[in-house]
């Protein structure tokens, strides 16, 4: 081998060797920009031979279909569908799928407080209390007015009865007590002295007042008379029961109401003279203060005539409301004689009234 004697010179770094350097097998020398020709983490490049890239990740398998013929028609499979059943395991069977919703918040399951007889014992307690509310609403009296149409009918009819129902003595007490009837507020009492028998209406009433009467009819007419304690004054009260209906009662009262006929002189009731008593001398020109009364829940007149029990005549009658005025100075108002009728009327009005609501039965004997 030939030792030339010269020095070893180095490349110069820009060298590129000669294409047939390359095809001869020996590797290029690496160019400056190349970087350092190797390093650990560096992929070795070798001469003619290509890395493949990775493998792709295999695609993901379809669902399969389960292999069932299609319906005659060619359309989609029912079994797939959302309605279909479904099998006790899970697939698509003779069962239909079973969707279950939660509760929403705050949902109480109350089902456990009114079990069906609860219910039933619920409505049963309504029921009850309506009917008591019903029954209070139909207990009305007299003595407040009245209440419901049934209770109101019932009192009518019942209170038409009375004068054959009832003893003598609950309609006309043997002792009437007046505390506060007589004039100024002070006390009466009145005694019975004397009881007409029940009959008709004729020659009880002046012509006049017959007439005016006469729409409603004369089922029973009670009387009685009283005498006050010092047996100065008479006075006959009386019930005439009548054969009417309320709307004519009620019209009754309108005509009397409007038209003033209580206060009439000419319309006034005849008094019960009784033969062998104080009264045997009260007649027609003995009246001296009366008083009329038209019942409009019940068929019955009420009214009451006073006089002097010595049988003097009365010149200018008045009627009670007249002879209790303040001021009055005729001699039926200084003697209190408006007061006698009218405090003796109205308490025998109470009694009726009692009457109706308590049932004879039940009343203390």
């Amino acid at each position: 081998m030939h030792t030339s004697d010269r020095a070893w010179t180095p490349l110069p770094r820009d060298w590129v060797p000669a294409p047939e350097a390359s095809r001869a097998g020996f590797p290029s020398v690496p160019q400056p920009d190349d970087g350092p020709a190797w390093s650990p983490a560096a992929a070795l490049r070798q001469p003619d031979f290509a890395v493949p890239p990775p493998p792709a990740p295999p695609a993901p398998e379809a669902p399969r279909r389960p292999e069932t013929a299609p319906d005659a028609a060619g359309g989609p499979d029912p079994s797939l569908s959302w309605s279909a059943p479904l099998s006790p395991g899970g697939g698509h069977g003779a069962r239909r799928p079973v969707v279950s919703f939660g509760r929403p918040e705050g949902y109480r399951d109350t089902s456990w407080i009114l079990g069906r007889r609860g219910r039933t014992a619920a409505a049963a307690v309504c029921v009850v209390l309506g009917l008591g509310l019903i029954g209070g609403a139909l207990t009305g009296s007299w003595l407040v007015g009245g209440s419901g149409d049934g209770a109101d009918r019932s009192a009518y009819v019942t209170a038409g009865g009375l004068w054959h129902n009832v003893p003598v003595d609950r309609l006309f007490p043997p002792t009437v007590d007046g505390q506060g009837a007589g004039p100024g507020g002070a006390d009466r009492a009145w005694t019975r002295i004397a009881v007409a028998p029940d009959g008709g209406c004729a020659d009880a009433f002046d012509p006049l007042l017959a007439k005016v009467l006469a729409p409603v009819g004369c089922e029973r007419l009670l009387r009685a008379t009283y005498t006050d304690a010092t047996q100065s004054y008479v006075t006959t009260v009386g019930l005439l029961f009548t054969n009417a209906d309320a709307p004519a009662m009620r019209s009754l009262d309108a005509r009397v109401t409007k038209e003033g006929l209580a206060r009439r002189a000419d319309l006034m009731p005849r008094p019960y003279a009784a033969k062998g008593t104080v009264a045997a001398a009260f007649g027609d020109r003995q009246r001296a203060a009366w008083t009329l009364s038209v019942l409009t829940d019940a068929p019955v007149v009420v009214y009451a005539v006073s006089g002097w029990a010595d049988g003097r005549t009365v010149d200018t009658p008045q009627p009670a409301p007249v002879a209790t005025a303040t001021g009055a100075t005729t001699a039926p108002a200084q003697a209190g004689l408006g007061n006698e009728a009218q405090g003796l009327a109205d308490r025998i009005e109470r009694g009726l009234r009692k009457t109706v609501v308590t049932p004879p039965s039940e009343q203390p004997s």
